[in-house]
Parts: structure tokens; sequence; C-alpha cells
């Protein structure tokens, strides 16, 4: 009877520690998608979790993810054979178009911004100040070649309780009105 107790309790301890080592993932950035931070003018800016994921995470959205990444090849709108196969590119080509951007809004003097490119979309994460002309941002940071979209999902209060983005500090915490 003794030895039926110590198997139960074992298997029970094993059984923890296999949900608590599950719960304890590492967040990798498994696709290598490019994300960089661009400006840093407000403080205390949350950080994005950008494209950072849990193995499960990165299972549960891979059909998802070879799906997007095909479509635009098999629909004739991709010279590419996987959208994905873009983001290097578009990465470089951004960081020359920012610095053409500067000149008409001045964007790193009124933000922190961080990128995150996924198939030819660009993830624009971080904060603004007030008045920031950021529809002229977007729309300049969108002539990038080859970029399909521009997702803005940036506030104007760092301290704000729900974001439109997912944090490195919180990544569970559920976000408010994302831009995808």
């Amino acid at each position: 009877m003794t030895r039926l107790i110590e198997l139960r309790l074992a298997s029970l301890l094993i059984c923890m520690a296999a949900t608590q080592a599950y719960a304890e993932q590492p967040r990798v950035n498994r696709g290598h998608d490019p994300f960089f931070q661009i400006s840093r003018a407000i403080s205390a800016c949350p950080t994005p979790l950008g494209p950072f994921e849990t193995e499960k995470e990165w299972l549960d959205d891979s059909h998802y993810r070879i799906e997007r990444g095909n479509s635009c090849w098999i629909e004739g709108r991709c010279r590419l054979s996987n959208a994905y196969l873009y983001d290097a590119e578009i990465a470089e080509a951004v960081q020359r178009r920012l610095a053409n951007i500067n000149y008409a809004t001045h964007w790193r003097e009124q933000s922190t911004l961080w990128l995150t490119l996924q198939r030819r979309f660009i993830y624009v994460e971080g904060c603004v100040a007030p008045g920031f002309d950021k529809r002229t941002f977007l729309a300049e940071l969108a002539k990038t070649a080859d970029v399909e979209r521009v997702i803005d999902n940036t506030i104007t209060d760092p301290h704000a309780a729900q974001l439109p983005y997912r944090t490195q500090a919180n990544p569970d915490k559920p976000v408010r009105d994302p831009g995808n």
C-alpha cells in the first residue's frame, strides 16, 4: 500500500513538473521575422512582444502561417514563392526609407517605436506623441518597396491600462483592438 501511494505521489509530482515546464516555455523568434526598435523619444513605452512566441504558439500557428505565406504566390501577387521571403529585403529598404521620412515627419523626436515584418506586412508598435502626424508617417512607410500593408498598433499614453499589442513584460495580457 505504501508503495502504491509513493508511485501515485511520484506520478503527481512528474505531472506538476511537466505542467510547470510547459507553462514556462521560452519565447523565441521561431520564424526569424525582422523585429527592431527604430526610435526612443518617449520614455516608459512598453516593449512589444514582437514575433517572440512559445513552441506551442508556433505549432498552433504553423498551418495558418504556411497558408498565409504561400497565398500571394498562388494568387500571382508575389514574385517570390512565399510572402515571408520578402521580409529581410523589406527590413533593409525600411531603414533607408525611414531616414528620408524623418525629414518630413520628425518621427524620431516624437516616438518610441518598434517594427515587426511578417509576410510583407509592417506592424508598427509603440508610443507616439500627441499631435504626431501618424497618418503621414504610416502612409510614407507603406511606400517602401514590396510592402503590402502597414498596421498601426501605436498609443499616445505609455501608461494606458490596455494596449493594442502584446508586451514582453506581460505577454499573456489581452490586447485592445489590435490593428491586425
